[in-house]
């Protein structure tokens, strides 16, 4: 079995900037992809960045230029730094790992408001 545990969120002006954390753990052999999502209120869970044990990544449109997601395979760890934070960013952001099947984190709430 395999835990995922993020950490990082919380509340930010717009304008600002968070780093979230998400650590893999447990029986895992070798972790493929890892990646986030988010979900806002009454909105379905939409991906917003991902990336390979090669490092290749991909982001939604919607961040691309404010936020980078970097990975340490020996930690089996992921981050997700966001800069430039808007309201509309505001969500749950829940991790995930590919080992090959996908493992969730319980979700960390971020919230752009002044």
């Amino acid at each position: 079995q395999v835990q995922v545990v993020e950490s990082g969120g919380g509340l930010v002006q717009p304008g600002g900037s968070l780093r979230l954390s998400c650590a893999a753990s447990g029986r895992i052999i070798s972790i493929s992809s890892m990646g986030w999502y988010r979900q806002a209120p009454g909105k379905q869970r939409d991906l917003v960045a991902a990336i390979t044990r090669g490092g290749m990544t991909n982001y939604a449109d919607s961040v691309k230029g404010r936020f980078t997601i970097s990975r340490d395979n020996a930690k089996n760890t992921v981050y997700l730094h966001m800069n430039s934070l808007k309201p509309e960013d505001t969500a749950v952001y829940y991790c995930y790992v590919n080992t090959p099947l996908r493992s969730w984190g319980q979700g960390t709430q971020v919230t752009v408001s002044s």
